[in-house]
């Protein structure tokens, strides 16, 4: 890793294609403080606002990054530009209502499907 211990510059890219940042970082953060950041500068005027750090996955170069791994750990130099900003995707996952689980499990449709993506 090239740089060694300065600050990585990173800007968080939402799903509606808005940016969080971008902000200098040093390659010891966990994944976890970044994600903390990410909800604590979420925009109140999106439909989708995530509640906890378990809603909300990063995303580096297509990788999903894991909560234990720091910044330095996490960053794939591969295509970077020196000096350049580093966009992390943000994944929200969509909020689960009790409702349409019951309403599902008391339904009986026999068609579902049983697909796991890997």
């Amino acid at each position: 890793m090239a740089g060694g211990k300065e600050p990585i510059e990173v800007k968080f890219r939402l799903f509606d294609g808005t940016d969080i940042g971008p902000n200098k970082y040093d390659p010891a953060t966990t994944v976890t403080a970044l994600k903390e950041f990410v909800l604590s500068r979420w925009p109140q005027d999106k439909d989708i606002v995530p509640k906890t750090l378990n809603d909300v996955k990063l995303i580096n170069a297509g990788r999903i990054l894991e909560n234990n791994k720091t910044l330095g750990e996490s960053r794939v130099p591969v295509g970077e530009v020196p000096g350049g900003v580093i966009t992390m995707h943000v994944v929200v996952r969509p909020p689960q209502s009790d409702k349409s689980e019951k309403h599902l499990s008391n339904s009986p449709k026999q068609n579902r499907c049983g697909c796991t993506i890997l």
